[in-house]
């Protein structure tokens, strides 16, 4: 049990405080995109993105929205695999795929092995196949799913912060040692792990969001990650706004992230990139909003510092 501010940060508490969830189609995916990323072996190519609606992630993580994309019902039989056949009829011809499904790809409760296998048979042909998972769930399945596909399987997992003491706030369910573990399993059987890091997530001052940035990408490459993706935190899933109420969650600035990206990028030891979704939530100013997101762009599709953005609100 996590308490503070006088209130238990758990489950039923995070819980409490969510609105109402967006009507989906269980036979489409509630989103997909196509954009450029930066390959490990340095050229820049398209990636296709489907967000496959699913089941609600078994775990509650204090600053989740995920859940708000989820619907309630066990799916149709194969709705899963309709859902990724019709993104890729409506999507343009990529060689690399990331399938999120709102929580953990090897969870079973939420892609049936029956499905998987059809899902490992529809993405045969790509190069790289990227899915998500908590490390509760990373286990010899993983193996298993990537030999039936016979591409290059990536797994995507949140290490949110290396703070310990943040980490168990955020309801995450993990230890840095489980993240250690699981990551080492997979990089001993050749599958590479990339890392969701949390820029100021709640309980933390700009400035401590900055150094627990940085110090998790430390602690992500030192066990093994290949990738390191520095998220901003937003809120809008309820208990974020309960806790901004309490002056216990701020928003980042856009500069933070710059600043924890040209750290991850120096050091030279994997792919580091700065998530620009909704990145005008975090900007104070008009007049560079702009300029900024081409810098961050630029960055992450080079990997190298690009000079700083001159403006009067810095």
């Amino acid at each position: 049990m996590n308490k503070i501010a006088g209130f238990d940060i758990n489950d039923e508490w995070i819980l409490s405080c969510r609105g109402r969830k967006n009507k989906l189609d269980p036979f489409r995916p509630y989103a997909w995109l196509v954009e450029k990323e930066r390959t490990p072996s340095g050229t820049i190519e398209d990636v296709l993105t489907v967000f496959l609606t699913n089941r609600e992630c078994p775990f509650h993580c204090l600053m989740c929205d995920l859940w708000k994309n989820t619907v309630d019902e066990p799916l149709p039989g194969e709705a899963l695999a309709g859902q990724l056949e019709w993104a890729l009829k409506n999507a343009s011809t990529v060689k690399h795929i990331k399938l999120y499904n709102s929580g953990s790809f090897f969870d079973k409760r939420a892609v049936p092995m029956q499905e998987r296998n059809t899902i490992a048979s529809i993405v045969k042909g790509f190069d790289t196949v990227i899915v998500e998972s908590h490390p509760f769930f990373i286990n010899d399945e993983c193996l298993s799913f990537r030999d039936k596909t016979g591409t290059d399987l990536q797994v995507a997992v949140g290490l949110e912060c290396a703070n310990p003491r943040i980490l168990t706030l955020l309801n995450k369910r993990m230890t840095l040692g489980d993240f250690a573990d699981r990551t080492g399993f997979l990089l001993d059987n050749d599958i590479f792990t990339r890392a969701f890091i949390l820029l100021r997530p709640p309980f933390l001052e700009e400035d401590e969001a900055i150094f627990w940035a940085k110090r998790s990408i430390d602690f992500a490459f030192d066990a093994g990650c290949e990738c390191c993706t520095i998220i901003p935190v937003r809120g809008g899933n309820g208990s974020m706004e309960k806790l901004q109420e309490k002056g216990l969650f701020g928003l980042p600035s856009v500069s933070s992230l710059e600043n924890v990206l040209e750290y991850g990028i120096e050091k030279q030891a994997g792919r580091v990139f700065a998530d620009t979704w909704d990145l005008e939530l975090f900007s104070k100013c008009n007049k560079c909003y702009k300029n900024r997101l081409d810098r961050i762009t630029a960055m992450n599709l080079q990997q190298r510092i690009i000079r700083e953005v001159s403006c009067g609100c810095n």
